[in-house]
């Protein structure tokens, strides 16, 4: 097995973690919204993963810059990029007191997210398939 098929492999399964938290997040702030959670429950539920998540991009993204895979490194470089600067700015943990007022930006946020990693995971399992059928 050839290294990009090792990396697509693993870049398909890192991806699709991200897109699980991605999809989690997004449940949980509908459950807000909704009323079947409580505020401070959600924060402490979902603060604990917005690194992980965010730690995981990156280390896929720092993959793809060390192994030469220039466009993918590119592609994934906005969303490090906003991560990069909310942990930076420290504004990545979710405050139970400004929730309801924010809940707005960070369901479009985790939305968009989704699309992304949603792209990704395709993209990723394309490339996967072409490295597979390349060392045949």
């Amino acid at each position: 097995m050839s290294g990009e098929s090792i990396l697509f492999i693993l870049s398909v399964i890192l991806n699709a973690v991200g897109l699980f938290f991605q999809v989690f997040f997004t449940i949980m702030y509908s459950d807000l919204e909704c009323d079947y959670i409580n505020p401070v429950e959600l924060c402490n539920k979902l603060n604990v993963y917005i690194i992980p998540e965010a730690g995981l991009h990156a280390f896929l993204t720092a993959l793809f810059l060390v192994n030469g895979y220039w466009f993918v490194f590119l592609l994934n470089a906005p969303l490090l990029a906003f991560n990069a600067n909310k942990v930076l700015n420290k504004t990545y943990l979710l405050d139970a007191t400004e929730i309801f007022r924010t809940l707005s930006k960070h369901k479009k946020e985790s939305f968009v997210k989704l699309g992304f990693y949603l792209f990704l995971f395709f993209f990723y399992l394309y490339r996967m398939i072409m490295a597979l059928i390349a060392e045949d």
